[in-house]
């Protein structure tokens, strides 16, 4: 690995560094990043810069000198915003291949925890595809596990809305598993998707729900034979805006009916309730509420009616908070480890 000329610090016009072309942060917050300026504007830059040094042949054939950022693209971004003519910068000896600029790159932005997952999962991803780095290697390089970098490059599967929320930061990376708990079901995966960012579902809910949805994948094989109780499972789902689950035993069986919030509960009570004092029978009950002789509905009732006919969920939004990941450090740790999609059992 290269060292520094003389192991001192030089100082360099802002304008002469280069950007490192294998920077793998794409995306930067521009109010942290003027946070940052106004930072260097008192205080002036703490930490230096990182960069290679070249000569490059002039058009009227001289010698001009120019530098490339290898490290601390925020540093230089806001030194940029802050108008501070000059940085504070170490020079490796010897220039470096394009492989040791991602990799000095990445191992930069995951020290200081800047990557988000997507884009951290796109510079794992160019280290295996482009310089035919194995999982191991790169887990050896940044001092994580195999599993880590393995479930880190899967992200890239999830469709790009999906990828996008984690980079604005609307779904965390945790709520990432179970939606690629349901990567061969895209049907499925874009609803629960839809719940996490309408419902605000929590890492645990999410989970618990890819679950059932694995469950009744498992239950669907079963019941081959008996296709009236997945089209009544179809019905009920759609008239109460739902997942419900219907599972026969060899005497009776069991109805399972989803809910996240008190309120979802209350408002599933309330339609169950008026259908029954309404005289429901089997065949009504999951058809749309549109009898002539129906009690008059408050408007939230019609509203919450009209989105279990269209197959929507009860609960809105609340607040604009990013849906939370409730699980413990540990939790985190071993998913980080263990999570495999593909061999993800019952």
């Amino acid at each position: 690995m290269a060292g520094f000329y003389n192991n001192a610090i030089f100082w360099v016009e802002v304008d002469k560094i280069k950007p490192n072309p294998f920077q793998p942060r794409k995306e930067f917050d521009q109010d942290k990043l003027n946070d940052l300026a106004r930072s260097i504007r008192q205080y002036g830059i703490l930490q230096p810069l990182t960069v290679n040094r070249k000569e490059v042949e002039k058009a009227d054939g001289g010698i001009a000198t120019e530098y490339e950022l290898v490290a601390g693209e925020r540093r230089l971004r806001a030194s940029k915003i802050a108008g501070v003519p000059m940085v504070p910068v170490l020079i490796r000896e010897e220039e470096d291949d394009d492989q040791t600029k991602l990799e000095l790159a990445i191992i930069e932005n995951l020290q200081r925890e800047d990557l988000n997952a997507i884009d951290r999962a796109i510079a794992f991803n160019k280290l295996h595809k482009e310089f035919s780095f194995k999982h191991t290697q790169i887990a050896e390089k940044i001092g994580k596990s195999r599993e880590y970098v393995a479930n880190t490059i899967r992200l890239l599967g999830l469709p790009p809305e999906m990828q996008q929320a984690v980079i604005d930061g609307k779904i965390s990376e945790g709520h990432t598993r179970p939606l690629l708990m349901l990567i061969d079901r895209p049907a499925e995966q874009a609803t629960l998707f839809k719940e996490i960012l309408l419902k605000k579902l929590t890492v645990r809910d999410s989970e618990n729900i890819a679950r059932r949805i694995a469950v009744e994948k498992v239950r669907k094989k079963e019941y081959l034979f008996a296709p009236d109780v997945l089209d009544m499972e179809r019905e009920l789902s759609a008239a109460l805006g739902t997942r419900v689950a219907i599972e026969p035993k060899e005497k009776g069986g069991k109805l399972s009916i989803d809910y996240m919030t008190e309120e979802d509960l209350r408002t599933l009570f309330a339609a169950l309730h008026a259908r029954i004092q309404n005289g429901a029978t089997p065949e009504n009950l999951s058809s749309n509420s549109s009898d002539q002789n129906a009690p008059s509905q408050p408007a939230s009732q019609k509203s919450s009616d009209l989105q279990a006919s269209q197959g929507q969920t009860f609960v809105q939004p609340v607040g604009d908070s990013a849906p939370v990941d409730d699980r413990s450090a540990e939790e985190k740790k071993l998913d980080e480890n263990t999570f495999n999609p593909s061999s993800f059992s019952i």
